[in-house]
């Protein structure tokens, strides 16, 4: 059993030395949290079923609920398979993905959802549902935010600009421009220059964790940051004009030290951040976490779309240029510890604990 479990009276329960997991899988239920989807079920013994964690129906009483580690537990236990979440196909649905994502890698180009969905087994219009709920793109929009990523880092490194766009996956400079449209925040000629020509206005104010940068483009905040000044911007932004802000920052600023000083009262502020495909999708993962509520790097990973790359979630989260506005700070190890911060531990602390009341 999932949880580690006896047999009394012809039932089984959650044992005391276990309890901890068994509320971690019960409030990973009660949010519908796909990340948990194939890692246990949920069996609901006044029904007699077991469902996903994240299945749509109605949360039974807790009293109600054991927690085992597959699907042929739960049958063991004379449990049945919810038909509307359809449990046992939670690990099929994820090795389909895998496998659709690393087609789509592998062929650069535009892979057809019919092909893709043909390769798995499954149904296009199924297929379409189950890659989506696991990455949070359809695979046409996966394939082109690859693209996007290869042409981002050919442009950082390469000569010439219409052969980075070529060479990145594009069928025509034009689909380029008309894709990174309000992304790159920069043209593309300039992108590879270091942000040379882009304006950057910068403050850096008190705030109860200390003194803060904060920058922004006419995009939005490119830059939040504890500890830092215009010396580590400049290092960050070394080709960009760095302007100080004046009266015409003012509002934007109040609103990220709102965001600072009261989490969750702002999360409509604009961002200029740019990432490969993983690291933005973990961002995505990020800021859909709940003030109060802390997630494991294998959880963000598994909601970003990649359940292996643990080690990967913890680099993009280590990447994120915008702190708390990218809650980053709510990511703790799997035991329950703090893990790392790039401004230290005692930042960390004091953001998750100011969170929790």
């Amino acid at each position: 059993m999932f949880c580690g479990a006896d047999r009394q009276d012809g039932r089984r329960r959650v044992t005391s030395a276990r309890a901890i997991a068994a509320d971690q899988a019960w409030a990973a239920v009660l949010r519908r949290d796909r990340a948990y989807d194939g890692r246990f079920v949920t069996g609901v013994l006044t029904t007699g079923i077991y469902c996903r964690p994240s299945c749509a129906a109605r949360h039974p009483g807790r009293g109600n609920v054991r927690f085992f580690a597959s699907g042929a537990e739960a049958r063991e236990a004379g449990l049945r398979a919810c038909k509307r979440c359809l449990p046992d196909d939670a690990g099929r649905d994820e090795a389909a993905v895998l496998a659709a994502t690393d087609e789509i890698k592998a062929s650069g180009g535009r892979p057809l959802l019919g092909e893709l969905a043909r390769q798995v087994g499954y149904s296009p219009s199924h297929f379409q549902r189950v890659f989506k709920r696991a990455t949070g793109l359809s695979p046409a929009a996966y394939a082109r935010a690859l693209r996007e990523e290869r042409a981002r880092d050919a442009l950082s490194g390469g000569d010439s600009v219409t052969g980075a766009i070529y060479d990145a996956g594009f069928e025509a400079a034009s689909r380029f421009y008309d894709s990174m449209d309000g992304r790159l925040g920069m043209t593309a000629s300039v992108w590879r220059g270091g942000g040379a020509g882009v304006t950057i206005r910068w403050a850096v104010v008190q705030t109860t964790l200390g003194p803060m940068l904060v920058a922004a483009t006419d995009k939005g905040v490119c830059r939040l940051s504890f500890a830092e000044g215009e010396a580590e911007l400049a290092a960050r932004f070394p080709n960009a004009v760095l302007v100080e802000g004046g009266a015409d920052f003012a509002d934007l600023l109040q609103r990220v030290i709102g965001a600072v000083e009261q989490p969750g009262s702002a999360n409509d502020i604009p961002l200029d951040v740019k990432g490969t495909a993983f690291q933005e999708a973990v961002w995505a993962e990020l800021r859909r976490i709940p003030p109060g509520e802390t997630r494991s790097y294998a959880e963000i990973a598994a909601a970003a779309g990649n359940p292996r790359a643990v080690r990967a979630a913890g680099s993009a989260n280590g990447a994120n240029c915008v702190a708390v506005l990218i809650p980053c700070h709510r990511v703790v190890r799997s035991d329950g510890s703090l893990g790392g911060y790039a401004y230290g531990a005692d930042i960390k602390k004091k953001l998750l604990e100011r969170e929790a009341k």
